[in-house]
């Protein structure tokens, strides 16, 4: 069943959450690049998840502004690699700290960053589901 969704890209709260993403895309994509060009081979692994983490804000970013079909099934995707990473980068950090002997986005379940890496994935997904057309269509 297709379902004509004649919406604008998104409203008021999918707005700010958009704004978050980006700006999460930022600051992860610039500090991820200072890393990397500045000392890679001190915490390699840490800063390339760093890395990974801020492609996929940046995919999610884009994906969450557009509200096609294909777009959303990406942004579904972004989101739930974004929570899967920050679950487990977040667990692998406090039981082998060895491992990210520099902090990360996602390091302690995103603590660096007031928990926000934990949140965001989770609000992205519950904005995701609560604009659903098709849902929306089913409940009208």
């Amino acid at each position: 069943m297709s379902v004509n969704d004649d919406r604008k890209p998104a409203y008021g709260l999918g707005r700010v959450l958009i704004l978050v993403y980006g700006i999460f895309a930022v600051a992860a994509t610039a500090r991820s690049l200072v890393q990397l060009i500045r000392d890679a081979e001190a915490a390699p692994l840490a800063y390339g998840l760093s890395a990974f983490a801020a492609a996929v804000y940046i995919m999610a970013t884009i994906a969450l502004a557009h509200n096609g079909r294909r777009m959303r099934r990406v942004a579904w995707t972004a989101v739930v690699i974004e929570f899967i990473g920050v679950i487990s980068v977040g667990a692998l950090s406090m039981h082998r700290p060895a491992l990210f002997p520099a902090a990360t986005v996602c390091s302690y379940f995103g603590g660096g960053y007031g928990y926000v890496p934990l949140v965001l994935p989770l609000l992205g997904m519950a904005w995701l589901w609560r604009s659903d057309p098709q849902r929306i269509d089913r409940l009208a």
